[in-house]
């Protein structure tokens, strides 16, 4: 596989840095690749911005910054405004049509999908907005199977939420199948 550098961006509370940490467990325990996962986010608990970077590939990995990556997902403006300049030229960036608006500036393959809306939709709860957006980038990517991540999920999720990150997940694999 070639390595696949990715940016998640958003806002704290969003679940950015929880969603690139299950991305990355999955790659590494039911994958058998490498992975890194770091993540940095503004000096506030909620609210303030969020970034968190992971690397995918299948041979070592050996500097855990993402300079360009190939793979930018923004969940907020501020995210958007901050991050859509550095990713790799025909690199693929998605960003939620709820909080982000494009201005097709960046040199990538742009993906603006409705995840927060088809969530609340047919969820309700914001609290999977995270685990749509990773089905979304998992039916865009390839990079690893679904079922991987569910697999990571049923050991860092409360059992009462479970069926819920399923839908989610299946959620965002259908929007990416239609947006990819």
């Amino acid at each position: 596989m070639e390595r696949c550098r990715m940016v998640f961006s958003g806002s704290g509370g969003q679940g950015v840095i929880t969603a690139a940490i299950v991305l990355a467990e999955a790659a590494v325990l039911h994958e058998g690749l490498m992975a890194v996962q770091s993540q940095a986010y503004g000096p506030e608990a909620r609210g303030g911005a969020t970034r968190s970077d992971i690397i995918i590939a299948d041979e070592t990995i050996n500097f855990p910054k993402v300079l360009q990556p190939n793979v930018l997902v923004c969940l907020t403006q501020e995210a958007y405004n901050k991050f859509y300049t550095i990713i790799r030229p025909g690199g693929t960036l998605i960003t939620d049509t709820r909080y982000v608006k494009t201005q097709r500036k960046a040199d990538a393959l742009q993906k603006e999908i409705p995840m927060f809306e088809t969530v609340m939709d047919t969820i309700g709860k914001p609290i999977v907005f995270n685990i749509c957006m990773l089905g979304t980038l998992l039916a865009i990517t390839e990079i690893i199977q679904p079922d991987s991540v569910m697999k990571v999920l049923e050991t860092r999720i409360p059992s009462g939420f479970l069926d819920m990150n399923r839908e989610a997940l299946g959620l965002g694999m259908q929007l990416g199948a239609k947006y990819k």
